[in-house]
């Protein structure tokens, strides 16, 4: 499915000629109509930091392996080794790798005279004009960087291999290669020739540099039935090409249509153009500098287009498709596959956002990025240690409505025990139980369940001052007792929280007897009676709830220590949001 649905997308959005890509060209040797050398150009531009090269579109590159990779030259462009037979980085080979560019050359165009642009090419190639461009002032940047080099008439802006009489002699030579073996595609069911190697996909962070493959058979181990390499999968030519062609075009820098999600590099594409391959990335990413979350296109589409009278997205049945790859070794893996629609995508993406909402501060952001979410349950908050598989299971439950992944919950858990006497820089307490942790397990309580139908009441959007749950009324408990402490000593820079969260959210009975009694002496220092007591009062409003003969029960499993989060987490929020009495409002 996934090879299929990338060679359609090459069929409907991809416009390129058979046998051709696009590929970044620094520099482009001008010739004159006899083949003199005129002119050595430097397409490079400031970009930023950085310098991008002019973007072309050449003949496709030739994939090079085994022990004589120097034989297979690509054609009418290639590196200066290739091209002149002359290079700073490996002179040992410059002149057989110059040789087999001659004969690539040879063999495609056999009669160069057809065109003036080839011709020149062949006259060029046979050493005349190579003192002039080796005299070149850009010359030695050329060596130093082993940029590719291509060829151009003088007075003409399209490379020679972009004429329109090359392309239709190349797009001749490759329909008539490999008729010696061929077969029914698996892909398109068609009579073609086998590709018998794949050409490399590129732009798969973490993977080789000079890039790697879907579709590779290397070992005897992966083969069978006596077919090798690329005849163990038959996949004809014209399939292998449109589907590398298309999945390089997703993938390359300065596409629109790709984003990472942990070691996964995902790309998104739609059956035919669509405003959603814009909005894709933007709801999972962060919102660019200077504009809000409340101005993002994405977000106004799902939420907003039914108010405005607009067709929803949520009824638009455009084909919609999500590929995840990831690095491994040679190869890349296809860590996530989404194939729905538009609308499916939308509904799904929307319940996503309904389902992580919460209770926050006015200054932090409405709707949580997917890397906000998957960085809180990471060691030290960096995207690095996101566990490997889990940034992809995370989004495919996102896409599907499915329930979140189990290990999200645990993940987030043991991040709020591990950080909960973590410093800031001034050496006051940081707060463990986050908005995007506190978001992240209330929604994976919530999806699982509404997924599983079960009657009883889950947590909330904010305090729900109703919910018996035990976890939950001792996460709110703690709150109280830790603001307790806070009144009592103004500026405190560890409350209890730092030594007591751990063994409060796991084994309640081991901690809480204590707790109870420290809050007697905290209450008793807090200057503001009325605060004081309504403290008193809150507090035993939740040990009303509690089950008296367990009310600190042994141990809270995994589920009701998920809960206690939020309980606690609702808790706090409650306290700074203004009431109507000023003499007991907590600011």
């Amino acid at each position: 499915m996934i090879l299929q649905a990338l060679t359609k997308y090459y069929a409907n959005r991809v416009e390129l000629p058979d046998g051709y890509q696009k590929k970044e060209i620094p520099f482009i040797i001008t010739l004159d109509s006899q083949g003199r050398f005129v002119n050595l150009l430097d397409t490079r531009t400031v970009e930023g930091k950085i310098k991008r090269s002019r973007v072309c579109v050449v003949p496709r590159e030739i994939k090079r392996s085994g022990s004589k990779a120097w034989e297979k030259a690509n054609l009418l462009w290639d590196t200066p080794a290739y091209a002149v037979g002359i290079s700073s980085k490996d002179a040992e080979n410059a002149k057989r790798k110059h040789a087999s560019f001659i004969k690539r050359f040879k063999e495609v165009f056999p009669s160069p005279s057809f065109d003036k642009g080839i011709a020149a090419v062949s006259v060029f190639l046979s050493g005349k004009g190579f003192e002039e461009l080796l005299s070149h002032s850009s010359w030695p940047t050329v060596l130093e960087t082993d940029g590719y080099l291509s060829f151009k008439l003088d007075g003409d802006e399209r490379l020679i291999c972009e004429r329109s009489a090359v392309k239709d002699s190349l797009s001749k030579s490759v329909t008539s290669q490999g008729k010696t073996s061929r077969g029914v595609c698996l892909v398109s069911g068609e009579d073609d020739g086998i590709a018998q190697l794949h050409n490399v996909i590129k732009g798969v962070r973490g993977a080789q540099s000079m890039g790697a493959n879907i579709v590779s058979f290397n070992l005897a181990a992966f083969e069978s039935f006596g077919k090798g390499q690329g005849y163990n999968a038959p996949i004809g030519k014209k399939t292998e090409f449109a589907y590398v062609t298309a999945l390089n075009g997703l993938l390359d820098k300065d596409s629109r249509q790709k984003m990472q999600v942990g070691d996964a590099t995902t790309v998104f594409w739609a059956e035919k153009a669509h405003d959603m391959e814009k909005w894709f990335a933007d709801f999972f990413g962060e919102p660019p500098k200077g504009q809000s979350e409340q101005d993002s296109a994405a977000i106004k589409a799902i939420y907003e287009a039914p108010k405005t009278g607009a067709v929803p997205l949520l009824d638009d049945k455009t084909s919609f498709y999500v590929l995840g790859l990831a690095p491994n070794a040679s190869r890349i893996a296809i860590r996530f596959w989404y194939q729905g629609s538009v609308g499916e995508v939308s509904g799904n993406i929307k319940q996503h956002f309904d389902d992580i909402a919460i209770v926050h501060a006015p200054k932090e952001p409405e709707h949580l990025s997917l890397f906000r979410l998957l960085v809180s349950t990471a060691v030290q908050g960096k995207s690095e240690n996101i566990q490997p598989n889990l940034a992809g299971e995370f989004m495919k439950t996102i896409l599907t409505g499915a329930p979140y992944p189990q290990t999200l919950l645990s993940a987030a858990i043991s991040r709020i025990r591990a950080e909960q006497a973590k410093k800031d820089q001034n050496g006051k307490s940081m707060l463990n139980v986050t908005y995007s942790r506190a978001a992240l397990i209330k929604a994976i309580l919530t999806r699982r369940a509404r997924y599983s139908k079960q009657e009883k009441k889950e947590v909330g959007m904010s305090l729900d001052t109703s919910n018996e749950n035990p976890g939950y009324l001792l996460g709110r408990l703690f709150a109280v007792l830790e603001r307790a402490q806070e009144q009592a000593s103004p500026g405190i820079n560890a409350t209890i929280r730092d030594r007591f969260y751990g063994a409060a959210s796991s084994t309640p009975v081991a901690v809480f007897a204590h707790l109870m009694k420290l809050k007697n002496h905290h209450i008793a220092k807090i200057d503001n009676k009325g605060m004081a007591i309504n403290l008193e009062k809150q507090i035993g409003e939740i040990v009303d709830k509690l089950v008296a003969d367990n009310a600190f029960p042994a141990h809270l499993p995994l589920d009701d220590q998920g809960r206690f989060a939020v309980g606690y987490y609702h808790q706090r929020q409650s306290f700074f949001i203004k009431k109507s009495d000023e003499s007991t409002k907590e600011a």
